[in-house]
């Protein structure tokens, strides 16, 4: 609560005005130190898992033919059908939320290495920047997760039918376990009723991934009171800061080697823009903010609608306080402007 009041009380009495920053952060060839490699293996292990996911998820076909056959039509041959396509859909979804977990667990541990110490957060971002390139790797992720998820429907349906359907044989007397009304593998693992439930919870969120993020971000401020609340937040809205820059400056822009670095590091500044606004406990849009809202949706606004529109969409629909009451009506107007 300390570190808390202390961060409220020093914003308070800030005048938030734009900074630029000359920082290069080398999104495509940054190398970790010695001491950073263990760490960096860790999370390396996890972002490949990720990319398979999002692999998957883009091409998330859904059960949906199948689930309106099996309901307007009782025979037994329909419902057959509608479990055998069902099925394996579900146990992606666990490798899904399983991954999540795995988000959960690494993102505390980059945290610390970043937010830790007697650097300013510029200093970090500039020394540490294989651990930062990381970390913008999971914001990416998240989005692109998120996105997905929203835009298909299938996903949560094909749970919420998996579900009513092994509740009704388990109240029916009918199976004794999932192996009895599926077709298993050696492979497939159960879902217990609690994993089910846990699961039920992540998928009924617009966005599950962000959620698991942002709640991680606030359980590692919760869980170090050693580290000041601010190193957190700064770290954050300063990487906000120098993504923004690197976009406006022609001669760090012409540093990137591929033309898709350029996509990723506007995903990036949304996607801590986002985060800030879930962490801080006023958010992104308040005067005090140390992140340029403002400046951060004129870069996305310069760009071909193709590249910026899921964006300015996420900063509309999935921040924490952009419809507060003290949100500036000139902010809401320039985000909420087609």
């Amino acid at each position: 609560m300390g570190n808390l009041l202390r961060l409220l009380a020093r914003e308070e009495g800030t005048c938030f005005s734009p900074q630029r920053y000359d920082l290069f952060l080398d999104f495509e060839n940054a190398q970790p130190t010695d001491g950073e490699k263990e760490m960096f293996l860790e999370v390396e292990a996890v972002l490949k898992k990720g990319q398979i996911i999002l692999s998957e998820i883009s091409q998330y076909r859904g059960a949906s033919k199948e689930i309106r056959e099996a309901i307007s039509n009782p025979g037994e041959d329909y419902q057959e059908k509608a479990r055998d396509a069902v099925f394996p859909l579900v146990q992606q979804l666990r490798r899904y939320y399983d991954f999540s977990l795995d988000i959960e667990k690494v993102v505390p541990k980059i945290l610390s290495q970043l937010c830790s110490g007697s650097m300013s957060p510029t200093q970090h971002l500039e020394k540490q920047q294989a651990l930062v390139k990381q970390f913008a790797e999971i914001l990416e992720f998240v989005l692109k997760f998120d996105e997905h998820k929203m835009t298909t429907p299938s996903i949560q349906n094909d749970f919420s039918y998996y579900r009513r359907i092994v509740s009704r044989h388990s109240l029916s007397g009918s199976i004794s376990d999932e192996q009895d009304l599926f077709k298993t593998t050696e492979s497939d693992e159960q879902i217990s009723s609690a994993l089910a439930s846990h699961m039920s919870l992540f998928y009924a969120q617009p966005t599950p991934m962000l959620k698991v993020l942002s709640e991680a971000t606030m359980k590692f401020v919760a869980d170090n009171k050693d580290i000041p609340v601010e190193n957190t937040t700064e770290t954050l809205s300063t990487m906000a800061s120098v993504c923004q820059s690197m976009l406006k400056d022609p001669d760090l822009i012409a540093r990137f080697m591929r033309e898709e670095t350029y996509l990723f590091v506007l995903r990036v500044m949304v996607g801590l823009v986002i985060l800030y606004d879930h962490v801080h406990p006023v958010g992104a849009f308040q005067k005090s903010s140390n992140v340029d809202v403002k400046g951060c949706v004129r870069v996305l606004k310069e760009q071909p609608s193709s590249r910026s529109e899921s964006l300015l969409n996420a900063l509309r629909y999935t921040t924490r306080h952009l419809n507060d009451e003290s949100t500036p009506k000139h902010i809401k107007k320039t985000l909420l402007a087609s």
